[in-house]
C-alpha cells in the first residue's frame, strides 16, 4: 500500500485527514503513533521532525507529507477520489482553503488552548489564557452563525476540505467551550456534519479513546453510539 498515514484516534487535527480520505474511499495504512513513548516520538521525529501528527508517508513517490491541508491536498492531486475536497473552480477553492483556515485556526486552536490547560498540573494553569481562548470561540461561533445561515456545507451546497476541519474542531469545541442557543445555524451545520457517515466512521474508531479527553464528563451519551 501506497500511504501511509501517522495519526493518533482521538486527535482532532487526525480526524480531519481521516474524513478526507473515508469521504473518498482513499486506500491507506493507519499506524498509531503513542507521542507519549519515546521511541515512536523518535521515529515521528525522524519524518517531520516537528513532532505533529498526522504524517503522511507515500512510498510510491517517496515522499514525506505533513500538515493537514497539505495533505489533503497533496492526495487530491494524486491519488484522486470521488468527492473532490477542493473544487475546481478557483474561486470556489479559495473559498474552501479560507473556511478551512478559519476553522483550524479560530476554532481548533482555542479549542486545544483549554483542552492543554486541564491537562496542566493545577499550579501552571493559565485561568487568563483559557478565557482569552473562550472568548475567541464566541467570536468565531459567531461569525460562523452569520455565515452558515444560507449554507448546507461550509462554502455552499458541496463538503469540502472546509467541513473536514470544521467536524472535529466543533465536535470537541462542543464539549469545551458549547454554542450558545444564539447560534442556531451553527449548531444545525454541526448537526449535519454529526451525520455524515465519514465522520461516523472515524468517531466510532476514536470512542475507546475518548476516556483520555480531559472534558469527557461534557460528552453526550449520543456520541459514544451510532
Amino acid at each position: 500500500m501506497a500511504l501511509t498515514l501517522y495519526l493518533h484516534p482521538l486527535a482532532s487535527f487526525c480526524h480531519k485527514v481521516l474524513i478526507a480520505f473515508y469521504e473518498n474511499g482513499t486506500a491507506f495504512e493507519p499506524v498509531t503513533v503513542d507521542l507519549g513513548d519515546p521511541g515512536e516520538a523518535a521515529a515521528l521525529m525522524a519524518k517531520w521532525p516537528v513532532g505533529k501528527i498526522p504524517v503522511l508517508h507515500d512510498t510510491t513517490r517517496d515522499r514525506v507529507v505533513a500538515e493537514t491541508s497539505i495533505i489533503i491536498e497533496y492526495v487530491q492531486q494524486h491519488y484522486p477520489g470521488p468527492a473532490p475536497m477542493l473544487p475546481e473552480d478557483g474561486e470556489q477553492a479559495l473559498d474552501a482553503r479560507l473556511w478551512d483556515r478559519a476553522f483550524d485556526l479560530y476554532v481548533a486552536v482555542p479549542m486545544q488552548r483549554i483542552v492543554g490547560d486541564r491537562l496542566r498540573p493545577a499550579d501552571s494553569r493559565d485561568p487568563f489564557g483559557v478565557a482569552e481562548a473562550r472568548r475567541s470561540l464566541d467570536t468565531a461561533y459567531a461569525m460562523l452563525d452569520g455565515h452558515l445561515a444560507d449554507k448546507e456545507w461550509a462554502i455552499g451546497d458541496h463538503f469540502t476540505m472546509a467541513d473536514c476541519a470544521a467536524s472535529p474542531a466543533l465536535f470537541y469545541a462542543s464539549m469545551v467551550h458549547p454554542f450558545a442557543p444564539a447560534f442556531p445555524n451553527l449548531a444545525a451545520y454541526f448537526e449535519r456534519l454529526l451525520d455524515r457517515p465519514s465522520m461516523r466512521r472515524t468517531l466510532r474508531e476514536a470512542r475507546p479513546f475518548f476516556s483520555y479527553f480531559p472534558y469527557r464528563e461534557a460528552m453526550p451519551e449520543r456520541f459514544l453510539h451510532d
